[in-house]
This record gives C-alpha cells, structure tokens and sequence, in this order.
C-alpha cells in the first residue's frame, strides 16, 4: 500500500522521481526513499521518516543526480516506520529494490538467506526480495535473469522495481497482485504504481499484466509474461489532465473534492441517460443480455465502498425485486458461498486495486457467477481490466484518504444499476423516465446541500472535546450513518459508531448520555414517524441530538435537540447522496478544529492493495 516512481533517462532524474512521489504520497506517507545510478554508475541511497517533504530536504542538503533511479512513499506493513525499513532496500554491491505488496513467505526465503551468509538490517519483507536478488545474480548472467528466479520463488502480492550499478542500463519491473505501469517517453521510460505519478512525464502508458516482468532501457521496452516469453502490451494514452490532482484556492483535498461533487456526479450520469432513459450500453456491449438474465445479485466491497454497496442492496431489491446480498470482500473471500443460478457478481472499487476485492472477483470468477460488473473510479485498473462488465465512476483523482467524491459517484453509477436491472424485471417505462429525472436532478441539489457549509462549521465546534459519537439512520438512510461515522473516525480520531436507529434498544441506549452526540438523518420517508421515536428514546436518556432533516420532517431546535434542515425535499432514490453531504462537511470541520492531518490521517492509506 504504497507509492513507486523509477526512471532511465538521459537527463538527471531525481526531479522526476520527486515529483512523482508527491503525487502518490496519498498511497503512503510513514517514509519515503530514493535510490539513485550517478554518472561514474555508482548507487547513492536516502531515506527518511515522514512524508515526501523530509526526503527533498535530506537531498538538499546532500544533493544526488543520476540517469537511473527507484524511488518510493511507504505506508508500514512489516517493520515500524523508520529509516532502516525505508525503502529502497539494497544487497550487496550496489543493488536496489523497491516493492509494494506482502511476501506471504518472507519467513522461510529470511531463514534460508541467513544460512547463506545475508546480513538483515530491517524488518521488512522486502529486503529478503533485495538479497534473494542479489544471490541469483551470483548464479546467473544478468539481473532480468535473477529476478526471475526470485519472482518464481515468492508468494504473496508485489509490484517491484530493480535496479544495479552494474547493469546501469537496465531497470528491472514485476508484478503479481498489485499495480505496474510503464510510461513510454521519447529516449527516456518510467515506471510507477500509479499513473498519475507520471503524468508531467509522459501521456503514454504500457500496464503489466499479472507475472509479468519488464527489462526497461532508455529506447526499448521488452516483457515477459509468468512462463518467460517474450509478449507485447498494449499503448494507451490517459486522458488525465496533469493538474487533476492539484488543490487550487482549497485549504485541503478533502475540502475540494467534497465541493466538485456536482460535476463529478454530473460526469458519471453523462452520455448514459437521455430522453428520460437509461442507456445500458453503459455496462458494456453485453450489458443487455446480462442484465436480462440476472436472477440474483452479489456485491463485495471494502470500507466505503461497501456502504455504497449496502445503499444500493435497498434500490435493487426494491425496483427489480431480485434478492440481492452485500458482503465484506475481505470476509466473502473464505466463506465459500452458495452461488445461486444467474446470479450477478458486482465488485466495488475507488483504486480498483484493493486487493480484497480483487481477491474476490478472481475466486467469483471460477465460482459459477453469471457474470461479473466493476463499480470504479480508476480506468485503467486490474479490477476492470478483469471484469466482464464496467461502470466508470469518472470521479476524477482522489487525493484525500477519506473519500467523499468517490463515494457519491459509486452511488450514483449504483442507482443507475438499479434502473437497469430493473427493466428488465418488471419496471414500468414511466418509473423509469421518473428515476433518471431523479438522477439528473442530483448535482443540482448537492450544490445547494453544499450552501450548508457555514452552518456545518457552526455545528462542528460542539463535536470538538468529545471522544465518542453515534450516527443513526433507517432504511437506505442507515448505511449513509456509517458512512458518516467512518469520516468523523477517519479525520478527527473521535470514536464513532453507527446503527440502524431502530436498533437502538437493543444495545447501544446504554452508551447514550450528554457527552456523546447523537447524529441522525432524517429524510421525509415511510419511516420517518419510526425515526423519531428512535430518537425520543435518546433524549429520555439524555443524549444531546443532532439532526439533518427534511424541511417538511417537523422538527424543531429544542433543548438537547439541535436540527440542521435540509435545503429542499428529496425524493427516496435521491436522498443518500444528498444526506452524505453534510456528513462530509462536519467531518471535515470537526477535524480542522481538532488540528488533524485532513488529508492523510494517521495510519490509514488511500488504495488498499494488500489483505
């Protein structure tokens, strides 16, 4: 879960390779290094604890330059964060490797490595991949060889970059399990775990595949596939602007991409509803026949992606009346489950590389499932490489670890599966021109939820010293609880948790006293009168309420009851994205005055590619 940026070039390459670690810093921030070939081809390393920032200021103050280079941003799995398990990680006499991903056997190869004489100084698996490296190379002719000698003997999920001082010619790429990208330049190449590390370089891109290794030079590009032959990947040029990823006039990520929601949902539903339709070409070119003989749904997801999922199991279920199931990618993956006939395997994804989801998909994919659909926001991912159908969220880059834009596109492209499931079992064709009015109305009414914002602030400054908080909602309304809950955990470390209100008796009353606010959201629905009861139980015992309600929902400030209302009514099948929202913004807020990293809050990491 972590950034890699190299380069071969003539020119000097350090800037290149910062510049393209300030752009992944998002995928990990506990360390960052960089090892570099210089002119007379001898290699230089520098590691530091911290962020990007830490690691140009060791490079002032001792410069490098050099034509050839690795670089990497590391979010911890084996080892504290600290320079010693920093990457890049070395052998011998001039070896470097940098690596994302976990070596499920790092035990075993360590065991045997320290047998043969190797000295570790980290406790990291990927120095065992550095010296299993460094021995192949004293066996075989030239390092492409080593490293595949030690890429068949590891187990696990990586994406690696080698690189030798005396090949410095010669940069080495693999992957199995997690991201690799090759950016194509004019008498200079790159490559990354991520596209947009190196956009300012290059527009033109190559994507390992799975066990694929690359031998990268200056003007050449050869791959091989996992048996060792000689294959060709396709060009494709990403249509990502450069400055996609920059904050502008906003004082945080987080706060930018709550406020492009509108056009982001706006892009998501372009060109696939028109004329009060849903235009199922969206899926892909076997959408329709798919969609027709779907009996039941499957959907998997992690994290957020999993509440957008949770939402979309009401709509589905509601509009086509097929059984639909939710679950956990992370979990589903050893559950063996039942697959009924024609069932539909969606998966869920911002990064489309969480490698739980991906997991899942691989193991759906051999389980008997009709067929499977990615929700993603990332093009040219695994996740929809490797699925059958796709819906592209178009949410843009998303730089801040707790995603809001992201969320809101899934649901959207979620709403917009609803609709096309629904056609096809039953739906009349005047619902359907009602729900797509209903979608296309969404950006709209998010830009007047956003005019909330002061009276959000407001509100935040009453969250400031608390340590625990419970968000309550029914029906499709309770997922976006959790949601809520998971922002204001993510960014301002206060401990929340959320429930379906009306299991509010059956456990969690007995947290409830004046210092623990209650968030609730209360959109004008068939359970709005059940709502309400729910939350006179909170008040008898105390507990002070914060409520987002519809302006027709009959609520009013009162003592112990502070009520934010709504801009305007929502309909059902808009209301979890118009409610999400606010949620965001107090997130935010109460985060801001509490004096956290918005953007990168500790521990976590923005793409998810190991278990």
């Amino acid at each position: 879960m972590c950034g890699i940026v190299g380069a071969i070039a003539s020119r000097d390459v350090v800037p290149v390779l910062l510049e393209g670690l300030q752009r992944l810093e998002y995928r990990g921030y506990d360390s960052a290094g960089i090892a570099i070939v210089d002119k007379t081809d001898h290699l230089h390393r520098a590691r530091t604890v911290g962020k990007v920032a830490a690691l140009k200021a060791a490079l002032t103050a001792h410069p490098a330059s050099g034509h050839l280079g690795i670089a990497h941003t590391r979010w911890a799995t084996h080892g504290i964060p600290s320079e010693r398990n920093a990457h890049p990680h070395m052998s011998g006499d001039g070896l470097a490797i940098v690596h994302n991903g976990i070596i499920e056997n790092h035990e075993a190869l360590r065991a045997d490595l320290t047998a043969r004489g190797y000295v570790f100084t980290s406790e990291t698996d990927t120095e065992v991949i550095a010296h299993r490296v460094h021995y192949h190379r004293t066996h075989t002719p030239t390092l492409l060889a080593a490293v595949q000698a030690t890429v068949a003997e590891l187990q696990g999920a990586f994406a690696l970059v080698v690189i030798s001082e005396h090949e410095p010619d010669t940069l080495i790429m693999a992957r199995l399990g997690c991201p690799a990208v090759i950016g194509l330049g004019v008498d200079e190449n790159f490559v990354a775990s991520d596209v947009a590390a190196l956009l300012p370089v290059t527009r033109r891109f190559q994507f390992l595949e799975e066990g694929d290794i690359a031998l990268i030079r200056r003007t050449s590009i050869h791959i091989f596939d996992a048996s060792g032959s000689p294959v060709t990947r396709a060009t494709r040029d990403s249509e990502l602007s450069v400055d996609a990823a920059e904050k502008g006039d906003f004082p945080h990520y987080m706060l930018k991409e709550i406020y492009e929601q509108p056009r982001a949902v706006a892009q998501t539903l372009e060109e696939r509803v028109a004329g009060g339709k849903l235009l199922e070409a969206a899926f892909g070119p076997q959408a329709q026949a798919m969609l027709a003989q779907a009996e039941a749904v499957q959907i998997v997801a992690c994290g957020t992606s999993w509440h957008a999922g949770s939402v979309a199991r009401y709509f589905i279920e509601q509009l086509s009346r097929l059984p639909c199931w939710i679950d956990i990618a992370s979990e589903f993956r050893y559950r063996d489950p039942v697959v009924p006939k024609n069932t539909l395997f969606v998966s869920i994804s911002q990064s489309g590389e969480t490698a739980d989801t991906l997991a899942a998909l691989r193991m759906a994919k051999k389980a008997g499932y009709l067929a499977s659909l990615a929700i993603c926001n990332a093009p040219e991912s695994s996740l929809v490489r490797e699925s059958d159908l796709v819906m592209l969220t178009r949410a843009g880059p998303e730089i801040g670890v707790a995603s809001t834009k992201a969320f809101t596109t899934q649901l959207a492209a979620l709403n917009m599966l609803a609709i096309a499931l629904a056609k096809h079992h039953g739906m009349a064709r005047a619902q359907e021109h009602s729900l797509v009015d209903q979608l296309i109305e969404i950006p709209r009414l998010i830009e007047q939820t956003l005019a909330l914002e002061p009276a959000v602030r407001l509100l935040a400054q009453q969250f400031v010293d608390k340590r625990h908080a419970l968000f309550l909602g029914r029906g499709a309304l309770s997922p976006i609880a959790s949601e809520g809950a998971l922002k204001l955990k993510e960014i301002s470390y206060i401990h929340a948790e959320a429930y379906p209100a009306g299991e509010l008796k059956h456990g969690p009353l007995a947290l409830v006293d004046a210092d623990m606010p209650v968030i609730a959201v209360a959109p004008n629905n068939e359970l709005l009168e059940k709502l309400k009861s729910n939350l006179q139980e909170v008040r008898a015992r105390g507990g002070e309420l914060y409520v987002f309600a519809d302006p027709e929902a009959g609520f009013v400030d009162s003592d112990g009851v502070h009520v934010l209302t709504m801009p305007q009514q929502v309909t059902p099948f808009q209301a979890p994205i118009i409610y999400t929202i606010p949620l965001q913004l107090l997130a935010y807020h109460v985060a801001i005055l509490r004096g956290t990293d918005v953007d990168q809050p500790r521990n976590l990491a923005k793409s998810v590619t190991v278990e």
